[in-house]
């Protein structure tokens, strides 16, 4: 990729920019990026979210920060299926199994995470190829407090189980709107944990995900369209 955008100065300029990007295809999107297509579809994981990173000016890279550090914003894209709601869950961070970090929601990287967060919904009906598929109006969301209420009681029994060594019990059924699930792109791969004893054992590696019943609140289907809200949530600017 050649020719990166500067990361946005404000709240309002990064707005304007994933603005500018609805109803662009992915395919356009990688042309202007210098980006080919896979033509392997398990070689285009990721993809959509790394070029809306590019052409928005994201620029926390893989540091634990914002996608857009000086503004504190999230940036996460939602595919959104043919009938207009979310075909998966969403990632939010990765979950330390040792017992050893983010033991208090107040600092807990789930939360800053999701302090605010910049939605750029993606059509990800199965019909449609990928370098067709279309961005969506984005939205600008923080939290209500009762979202966030509901986000630390998922958040705080999940880590309860972490704390207490109870690591194989934590599965995808639990939590009403976070869930944590494995995450890496190679089953074998193993991370450092603790059991009930505090004795250290290999376990998979897992992650926080939001899930698509609660991210398809952002984004109300009325009829057979998908409607993004007229506001922003969170810093009073309007999309």
């Amino acid at each position: 990729m050649t020719g990166r955008p500067e990361p946005p100065v404000s709240i309002a300029a990064l707005i304007t920019r994933a603005r500018h990007l609805s109803g662009f295809t992915v395919g356009e999107l990688a042309r202007g990026a210098g980006v080919d297509i896979p033509k392997q579809p398990r070689q285009t994981k990721g993809l959509v979210g790394t070029l809306v990173e590019w052409h928005l000016g994201a620029d926390a890279k893989s540091r634990a920060a914002p996608d857009f550090t000086t503004l504190g914003v999230e940036l996460k894209t939602l595919p959104l299926g043919a009938t207009g709601r979310p075909r998966e869950s969403t990632f939010v961070c990765s979950l330390s199994l040792s017992g050893g970090a983010d033991m208090t929601w107040s600092t807990s990287r789930v939360r800053r995470k999701l302090a605010r967060v910049l939605w750029v919904p993606v059509e990800a009906d199965r019909g449609v190829p990928l370098a067709r598929r279309r961005i969506g109006r984005p939205r600008l969301w923080s939290p209500s407090p009762a979202e966030e209420r509901a986000l630390q009681a998922d958040w705080e029994t999940l880590i309860e189980l972490v704390s207490r060594g109870d690591v194989d019990q934590i599965t995808g059924h639990l939590g009403h709107c976070l869930q944590v699930r494995p995450k890496a792109a190679d089953a074998r791969v193993r991370v450092r944990a603790r059991d009930a004893r505090g004795a250290p054992f290999a376990a998979p590696p897992r992650g926080f995900y939001l899930r698509a019943a609660f991210t398809a609140r952002l984004f109300p289907v009325v009829g057979d369209r998908t409607v993004a809200p007229s506001e922003c949530r969170g810093d009073g600017s309007h999309q």
